[in-house]
């Protein structure tokens, strides 16, 4: 085998879910991925919303079994012994296609060859394959060394970490305390967030929860109406329990806007770890930068005058590694407008203008 030797690592990571501006929802996943060469594998693929098999939603046995079938310890799910490397982030069938690659040892050394994408039981390579990925050579310590990791007698690994571990991204505290006057976008807000994959819970305070209770919260979310001396006795229950987490200043009470910003706050991963690293949004116009090729989408939201929300397509194609200024469609930003910014593993948000979150004069908090 004639392919230089890579390094290879794992890190966590995470694909967000969010509620689409056509209605429909997409799952939170948190997952392991593959750091070759000190890069994302995912990163190689500019198109592809996909989690690998290693995710923190499934079942111990089956992670483990994840683990033991990349260490060549278990049969080949696939033909040919092909392996899947990322698969569909919602239901997880082949039919809705994989990235899929042959894993051989060779001496004491693991290849990872021939990827490609794949929707049934064969690989076509010359139709599908992926000719400018791989082939990888892994040192056999490495390799065996970062994938053991992940078992370590539950077969489960880092998922239960710590977001020092690998936690935060892989499963680690997935919960949002809600904190607003508005109980029905409250409890819309918490219907989403759950839809998605995401625990919500709604309070006035966190006074007098147990600190074991506060560390089941990776967030918290304050509407508008909240005001200081109550974000601030919050701050203090959680700091009290030796508790971190981000705080969400609600923006809007447009749920789908909401759900963006609190999978931001999620989001604990490095700022050199990820696609989407900023999102400027001025005078009809929207700035992103990007650490790699990827499909981006935008979408813009604004409440009208009787506070009616509003709901834009306004980008969605394919953007190489760089900043870039996207035209924004007037009708779609006008008045006090908001966008979100996706990728396949990223989330942000921003406000449009000099508007800092303030929506239309006399529109209510939540």
């Amino acid at each position: 085998m004639s392919a230089e030797y890579a390094t290879f690592g794992l890190a966590p990571a995470m694909r967000p879910g969010g509620v689409l501006a056509n209605g429909d929802y997409q799952v939170h996943r948190d997952f392991v991925d593959f750091i070759v060469d000190g890069r994302p594998l995912l990163f190689q693929l500019s198109d592809l919303d996909a989690v690998s098999p290693l995710a923190s939603d499934v079942p111990p046995a089956i992670f483990a079994e994840q683990v033991r079938g990349l260490l060549l310890e278990a049969e080949a799910p696939l033909a040919d012994r092909r392996y899947v490397i990322y698969g569909c982030p919602e239901c997880q069938s082949i039919e809705c296609g994989a990235v899929t690659a042959v894993i051989e040892r060779t001496d004491d050394d693991y290849v990872w060859r021939d990827f490609a994408w794949q929707t049934d039981a064969r690989a076509d390579l010359e139709l599908n394959g992926y000719h400018g990925i791989g082939p990888f050579r892994f040192a056999g310590a490495e390799y065996r060394g970062a994938l053991r990791s992940l078992l370590d007698g539950d077969g489960h690994g880092c998922r239960d970490r710590d977001s020092d571990g690998y936690g935060a991204g892989s499963g680690g505290r997935r919960r949002v305390l809600l904190i607003g006057a508005r109980v029905a976008v409250l409890a819309r807000l918490a219907a989403a967030l759950r839809t998605i994959g995401i625990g919500a819970d709604i309070t006035h305070d966190a006074a007098g929860v147990p600190a074991d209770e506060l560390r089941q919260y990776g967030a918290v979310a304050f509407g508008r109406a909240v005001g200081e001396p109550e974000r601030a006795a919050v701050r203090e229950s959680f700091e009290r329990a030796g508790v971190e987490v981000a705080y969400v200043d609600g923006l809007a009470p447009i749920v789908p806007l909401l759900v963006a910003q609190i999978e931001h706050a999620l989001d604990r991963s490095p700022l050199e770890r990820r696609r989407l690293t900023r999102l400027v949004a001025a005078d009809g116009e929207a700035g992103v930068e990007v650490t790699s090729t990827c499909r981006v989408q935008l979408t813009a939201y604004r409440l009208d005058r009787l506070y009616r929300t509003h709901a834009h397509e306004v980008f969605d194609g394919i953007l190489e590694a760089g900043r870039h200024r996207v035209a924004l469609d007037a009708k779609a930003v006008k008045g006090h407008s908001f966008i979100v910014a996706r990728t396949s593993g990223s989330v942000l948000v921003e406000a449009m203008g000099r508007g800092s979150g303030h929506g239309p004069r006399g529109r209510p908090g939540w």
